[in-house]
């Protein structure tokens, strides 16, 4: 009994770092279950237990009676002297020791087997749940050991571990045997079974601020406090930093030697573009930052609806947008506004009239050139009534070929506004005319 109890038991209990106080406990209770399911639940006995030698004695403790009421707790004067060989009285304490192998039965100790085995996978699971729950933040190192629909299984320290699909990232292939890092993310109980599954990722903002914790001494120290980070996993980031000592660069110890700290993390989350830029206190400055490298005119906050207004110049747009609205929607992850462009539209460029030549037909465009109307802009700043006068100009020709000259001039802000509409914010174009009109109502207040 001891053996198959004891021994095979704590090898399995070896190899899976069970504490050994606790796997004494686990013992001793289903022992006493077994005693409990013997001779009654009001049964009086005590276990104990030498670890070292596999010895477990147990002991069965009644009261002499001359009249037995409770088997589980009294024995008569003639059964305690048929086992005990002693001439006890009524009253005296009789103490038998249990032979466990004997005394409990094939099936007895069958089921003890079986509710030790069922705890013992109880305590593994605690176990792991509580080990990496501590790790909860932290960078782990392991090996890919399975690929499952898109999804890895990781080894580490002979646990298996999750990173779903979901926190890969996407441009990235792995093959069974690579070694991989990636974050602890979170430990939950599977609802099947209760084991905790645990779920590490690679595109979790906090993966890159722990590489740049392992790759920027000045940050392991403390010298330099990542504030805030935002990712598109893969394509773009944006790390804002801030330093505790005046005499230390944060952006320039971060990124390093020609580039030398920040290279080492690029190659490590698959060519990932990493802006690093330093943290400000007022949130207007911090917000410039974080569309840099545009150049802003304005900003403009809401601090109610954590709304910001941008005016921007036209040949800056394109800087603040980014690819397919990258930098503008970093920047709002990072500051936690969102962010309205607005587009400080310059007087576009005039496109000759001989450009729509085929549009507006051969024997109108040569009256419009004798008319002295060479350029797009002249016809839509011409009046409507002098056009008339010009053969073949009708009052709906000249809405068409209006139309037509408008459409050219609009197409650059469309296709912002539509990137801008597909990325999620706002981009709207403030006309120089209407400038001028905001300009003179200004004037107009303040001479009030």
């Amino acid at each position: 009994m001891n053996p198959i109890i004891v021994e095979s038991f704590a090898d399995m209990v070896r190899e899976k770092g069970i504490d050994r106080d606790i796997l004494m406990s686990v013992i001793e209770e289903t022992f006493a279950m077994m005693v409990r399911k013997k001779y009654g639940l009001e049964a009086k006995f005590d276990i104990v237990m030498n670890m070292d030698k596999g010895d477990i004695e147990i002991y069965l403790e009644k009261t002499v009676a001359e009249k037995v009421e409770d088997p589980s707790t009294q024995i008569s004067v003639e059964d305690a002297f048929k086992k005990s060989g002693e001439e006890l009285e009524p009253g005296d304490e009789y103490v038998e020791v249990i032979n466990t192998g004997k005394d409990f039965g094939r099936r007895l100790i069958i089921t003890a087997k079986q509710n030790l085995n069922q705890k013992i996978r109880e305590i593994e699971k605690d176990n792991l749940f509580n080990e990496y729950n501590g790790l909860v933040g932290d960078v782990l190192v392991g090996e890919v050991y399975q690929i499952r629909q898109g999804d890895l299984f990781i080894l580490h320290n002979r646990r298996e571990l999750l990173l779903p699909k979901s926190e890969q990232i996407q441009r990235e292939r792995w093959r069974k045997g690579d070694t991989i890092r990636a974050l602890c993310k979170e430990v939950r109980r599977s609802t099947v079974n209760s084991t905790p599954i645990v779920v590490l990722s690679r595109t979790d903002p906090r993966f890159l601020a722990k590489l740049m914790e392992s790759e920027v001494p000045e940050i392991f120290d403390g010298f330099i406090t990542i504030k805030a980070v935002a990712r598109e996993p893969g394509e773009r980031a944006k790390v804002a930093v801030e330093s505790n000592d005046e005499r230390i660069d944060p952006v320039g110890a971060c990124v390093g030697m020609k580039g030398v700290r920040i290279h080492s993390i690029v190659r490590e989350l698959a060519n990932e573009s990493i802006d690093v830029i330093p943290w400000a206190e007022e949130p207007d400055v911090f917000l410039a930052r974080a569309l840099s490298p545009a150049k802003l005119i304005s900003v403009e906050l809401d601090d109610t609806t954590k709304t910001a207004t941008v005016l921007v110049s036209d040949d800056q747009v394109s800087l603040a947008i980014g690819k397919q609205g990258q930098n503008v929607r970093l920047a709002s992850k990072l500051t936690g506004y969102q962010i309205n462009l607005v587009k400080e539209a310059r007087d576009e460029e005039d496109i000759e009239l001989i450009e729509f030549r085929d549009e507006i037909g051969l024997d109108l465009y040569t009256e419009l050139i004798r008319a002295r109307i060479d350029t797009a802009k002249e016809f839509l700043n011409t009046p409507v009534e002098a056009l008339q006068q010009i053969p073949g100009l009708t009052l709906e020709r000249i809405g068409q070929i209006r139309d037509l000259l408008e459409r050219e001039f609009q197409q650059a802000d469309q296709a912002l506004e539509d990137v801008a509409e597909k990325a999620g914010f706002k981009l709207t174009t403030l006309r120089p005319e209407i400038r001028e009109g905001v300009a003179e109502e200004n004037t107009h207040d303040e001479a009030k």
